[in-house]
Formats: structure tokens, sequence, C-alpha cells
């Protein structure tokens, strides 16, 4: 879950700011700490446990599992204090910094942990590559800035995670929207684990076949301060619309298995149009900075045609493969902004232009710095933002006066690993 620094914050829906994962804002527990389940006065945790029962008893009813079963596996379900202090938004005078956030993603230990995934996993990528069209690179890039491929994964049992969040939210204005989202991602955790310990959905009001064990592992697990698990960070909804068998051994695991944490991560990005071969962005022009200025406003819609982004001098006809490549005059684009303080202090701004492809990556995690981050990352190891799709040209006119039209090439380049 992402709740760290981004002018969507404020904009995007809520249902986008769930769509899958969020890498943690701030340095999680160490891995020797062990999980703290810490409680607050008496009143609160009543309180607590009376909402909590009462949404187990509407899951029981609503989706036919034993409310026996689920009032055992929440008996020991607690508020933890610390993550709601972590869900708040920041202070009125905190200064979104995109050169301070860059610094922290794209840096030589996610760097070089990210090639040995990439050559550990090479076979694999490439083929999950050829299947779905999003480029190894990316889907290497998004699950080292979520977790540095696995060593960062949380701390905290997910169950009281999402139960605190869901009865116990901080007051903020949008208390009562994020209770309900939390609400809804508790639900999908029981449905989720349910499942993996062999229960039928619907149950039929027996846990015959119910591997007990299974289940109750499955809702203690360990997640981040908002509830994402495994390598890619998903969350309980994310997990089980988007997330892919790819080691093929009958489960899921996204905690354990690098290929389910890379199918997955490909599956869901497909699944939110992603378009293979296509770039991410384009940087702005020098001198069409003050024009992307007045065209930036936040909102996450692809809204202007490259096209009238040259015409008002943003992009260069003749930059990357504008002319060449698959990115059409009348393709949409957006104004991206990553705000951050000189050294003087002073606010500052850079601007880039995003194509479809960034605004995917934008669903996968609720900001604009994630999405800018994934990219140069990505580029960092040797993605090419640039279109592999050469455009449909005019050739000639006809006798006729009509103009005849290639057909579209195929690459035939393949990427390997950049070697520093």
């Amino acid at each position: 879950m992402n709740f760290r620094v981004s002018r969507l914050t404020s904009i995007l829906s809520i249902t986008l700011l769930l769509a899958a994962c969020s890498s943690t804002p701030i340095q999680q527990a160490s891995p020797i700490e062990t999980i703290v389940n810490q409680s607050e006065d008496a009143a609160t945790e009543a309180r607590f446990s009376q909402n909590l029962k009462q949404l187990i008893s509407q899951i029981a009813q609503s989706q036919e599992i034993p409310q026996a079963t689920l009032e055992s596996s929440f008996l020991d379900a607690k508020t933890i204090p610390s993550i709601r202090k972590l869900v708040l938004p920041p202070s009125g005078s905190f200064k979104k910094n995109w050169v301070a956030y860059r610094k922290r993603f794209i840096e030589p230990i996610r760097l070089k942990a990210g090639k040995a995934f990439w050559e550990q996993n090479q076979a694999f990528l490439n083929k999950v590559e050829q299947e779905s069209g999003v480029p190894a690179e990316v889907i290497v890039a998004i699950i080292g800035i979520e977790t540095i491929y696995g060593r960062q994964t949380g701390n905290f049992r997910v169950k009281d995670v999402l139960s605190t969040l869901a009865f116990s939210y901080p007051e903020t204005p949008n208390k009562t929207s994020r209770e309900q989202l939390f609400k809804d991602q508790l639900q999908e955790l029981i449905l989720m684990c349910w499942s993996e310990g062999g229960g039928n959905l619907p149950a039929k009001n027996s846990s015959q076949g119910l591997n007990s064990a299974r289940f109750n592992s499955c809702l203690n697990q360990n997640s981040s301060y908002a509830g994402a698990i495994g390598l890619p960070q998903f969350m309980p909804s994310s997990i089980r619309s988007f997330a892919v068998d790819g080691d093929g051994d009958g489960r899921i695991d996204l905690k354990q298995s690098p290929k389910d944490a890379i199918a997955s991560v490909a599956n869901f990005m497909k699944k939110h149009g992603w378009q293979p071969g296509m770039p991410i962005y384009f940087p702005v022009q020098e001198a069409g900075i003050g024009e992307a200025k007045l065209l930036a406003d936040g909102d996450p819609q692809l809204k202007y045609t490259i096209q009238e982004l040259i015409k008002k001098g943003i992009l260069n006809k003749g930059q990357g493969d504008l002319q060449a490549g698959g990115v059409e005059p009348q393709s949409k684009a957006l104004i991206i902004d990553l705000p951050y303080p000189d050294i003087d202090g002073n606010d500052q701004v850079r601007y880039a232009v995003g194509l479809n492809n960034f605004l995917t990556i934008v669903q996968y995690n609720r900001s604009y710095f994630y999405a800018q981050s994934v990219a140069e990352f990505a580029e960092a190891l040797g993605y090419k933002n640039q279109s592999a799709v050469p455009a449909t040209t005019v050739k000639s006119e006809t006798k006729a006066g009509e103009p005849t039209k290639s057909k579209p090439k195929k690459s035939t380049g393949k990427k390997k690993l950049k070697q520093t």
C-alpha cells in the first residue's frame, strides 16, 4: 500500500489505491524483530473485538463459512497502535522530494540485487515477457523497489494489520472510507486463506476438508504495515484477482516463489492495459517546460495527444521514436510533475510526458514518484524506453491518389541484461 509522497494522494480513487501493492515508505522492522501485538486501553479493545466479531459473523453468513472456525482463528487478533501512525498523511509542512525518493530506490544495492535476481530467473523472465509483453526489466524493477527481492516484506501479522485499519483507523477526514476499504480487504484475506486451506466456497456450513493449520498460517503470515504480502506486495484482493501460479506447483506463493511473483506482476500489468513494445515516458524539452507546467494538474488521465504536445514545444517530433516508432500523433499522454526542493530549499519541479504504460504502473502503486522510479530503475537495468513496434507509415500514393500503408514490422531485437 502506498501512502507515500505524491500529488495523487488526494486524486486517485480508493479502488486504485489498493489495485495491487505498496512498497513501504519507511524502514520496516528488522528481520529479527518479533511481531508485536500492542493493546490500547480496555474500552478501545472492547469496541475493536465487538466490531471484528460482527464483521466475522457477516462474512460467515454471506460466504457460508463456519462462524465458529472464523471466531476461533481471530481470538488472538489485536490492534497494532504503531501502524495507525504509519498510515497518517504527511504534515502540511512536509515537502515532496523527487530527488531524495529516487535516490532511495535507484541505488547500488537494489540495482546489484536486481541484476542477480534477473540472472537467477532469466529464462523464466524471458518466457513471461514473450507471453505477456511486459518487459523483464520492468518486472524486475517493480519487485526490487517493492521488497528488494523479498528482503523487506514486512513484519506485521496481516490479520492484525487489516483488523486494526478496519476498526481503529486514525482520525483523518477519510477515516470512514479507509475503514471500509480495509474491511473489504479483511474479507478478501479470509476468502483467500479459506481457499488456500482447502475449504470450499461456499462451504455450506461445513469445515470438512479444511486444513486448519494452513488456514491459520495464511491469516497469520507477515505483511507490510498496510497489509501487502510477498515479494510483489500484493493486497489480498489483488492476490485473488491477479496472482498466478508461475512455477506450476499447484499453489500461489508470493513469499517464497520468485516465479509466482514474476508471473503475477506481469499478469497484473497486462490486465491493467500494458501496451507491449511501447515506451513509458518521454523527457520534456527544455523550451517546453513552461507549457508543461501549465498542463500539469496531477490528474492521472491521458488527456493530451502527442501531436498537441509537439505543437506546444513540450515534445520534439524528432526525439525518441516519435517519427519512426509506434507512438503515433494521436496517441494520448499526460504531464508528470516531480517536485523537489533545491539546495536552498526553493521549490523545483522536473516534468516528463507519461504515456499509457506509465499510467499502468501508477495503477500498481498510486504515485508518480513510484512509476517514474520503476521506469528509471528498468532503464538502469538496460530497458530501452522506446517503441519496438514500428508505426504504419505512408509509403506512396496510388495512381488514384490514395495513400498505401506498409504493415507494421515485428521487432527482432532481444534485450539482454546490461552489465556494468
